[in-house]
């Protein structure tokens, strides 16, 4: 009896590869917004500074009564209707940030406590910027749409012609301003998060790229939002 030649093992299928792709892209995601409530929450902690956006969260939660997760939602969603005159697209991430971020802080803030000590403190700023910086390098490189704020800063840019750079500045300086007004904490760590979020956010986002698939896109809406979030 002749022996059958052996088969050659068969590669593995293309839509398989592809499936593979968009998991580690949602798990890159939801992971990534997950850790930004979290280290949101640690400079909240901190009472060293908050994030510029932080800053008028924790202003109107004062005034509001509601905890400022739930104000962070509330506020993404209200930025987000500002894409419609802007002529934004939302993306998967972008709507899943107006969800995720705000429940991650509210749930991190209910069994984390305040820092006493100011070795305490610092810490718990030092961890909640490197830990941002890593949230952003995740969710960003996942490539499902910026955050509602990031596309509000891009599409001004579009549409006044100004740089991001001036854009994003002057928005932010509004929105502490505003915060701080309503009572929102502004300090060393709102100055060493707006000098360090870009570079940190450059450096974890070459560690969690996402290498492209050829075998086809399952991209909900990929965008480009990196210019808003590293250029300052």
């Amino acid at each position: 009896m002749t022996r059958q030649p052996r088969q050659p093992r068969q590669p593995r299928q293309p839509r398989q590869r592809g499936q593979g792709h968009l998991a580690r892209r949602l798990i890159q995601l939801y992971g990534g917004l997950v850790l930004y409530g979290a280290s949101s929450a640690l400079l909240v902690r901190s009472g060293l500074g908050l994030e510029p956006w932080n800053v008028l969260h924790q202003g109107l939660a004062k005034h509001t009564g509601l905890s400022m997760g739930v104000v962070l939602t509330v506020v993404g969603a209200v930025v987000l209707l500002l894409w419609i005159p802007l002529r934004q697209r939302p993306g998967l991430g972008t709507v899943s940030n107006v969800l995720v971020i705000g429940a991650a802080m509210d749930a991190t803030l209910s069994v984390v406590p305040d820092a006493h000590g100011w070795a305490l403190r610092i810490a718990a700023m030092v961890a909640g910027i490197v830990l941002n910086g890593a949230a952003t390098g995740l969710y960003i490189a996942a490539r499902f749409g910026p955050g509602p704020r990031d596309g509000l800063m891009t599409g001004l840019n579009r549409r006044t012609g100004l740089s991001v750079r001036l854009v994003r500045t002057s928005v932010e300086i509004a929105v502490v301003v505003t915060g701080f007004a309503l009572g929102g904490t502004v300090g060393l760590g709102t100055v060493l998060y707006a000098v360090s979020i870009g570079p940190l956010a450059q450096v974890f986002l070459r560690v969690f790229a996402v290498p492209s698939t050829p075998y086809g896109s399952t991209v909900v809406a990929a965008g480009r939002p990196r210019r808003a979030i590293l250029r300052r």
